[in-house]
């Protein structure tokens, strides 16, 4: 599901408001868990998960156009755990949507 699908599904789920005001809360929503991971904060929506960042430190890394190897500098990088009740929901529709590993 892209964003646009998100914003014409709730639309559509809640007719009382007007699609530009759906727009603009899912907008506001990303837009506010970017700015939060962006400062090193995490957050937790229970019953579907938490994102945080994870540290990945210096290392070696390799071009795979050239082979040379590269540099890599440390960096942080936005991490989602599932909660129990969303990994539950999605284990149960598994059988009913035919997900093959």
């Amino acid at each position: 599901m892209t964003k646009s699908e998100l914003i014409e599904t709730l639309a559509r789920q809640q007719p009382h408001l007007a699609l530009k005001d759906v727009e603009l809360a899912v907008k506001c929503i990303i837009e506010q868990m970017s700015e939060t991971l962006a400062s090193g904060e995490r957050i937790e929506i229970r019953g579907f998960g938490s994102f945080s960042l994870h540290h990945r430190p210096p290392r070696m890394g390799r071009n795979p156009k050239t082979g040379e190897s590269v540099s890599l500098t440390e960096k942080h990088v936005p991490h989602f755990k599932p909660g129990k009740e969303l990994r539950d929901r999605v284990d149960a529709t598994r059988e009913k949507c035919k997900i093959v590993d």
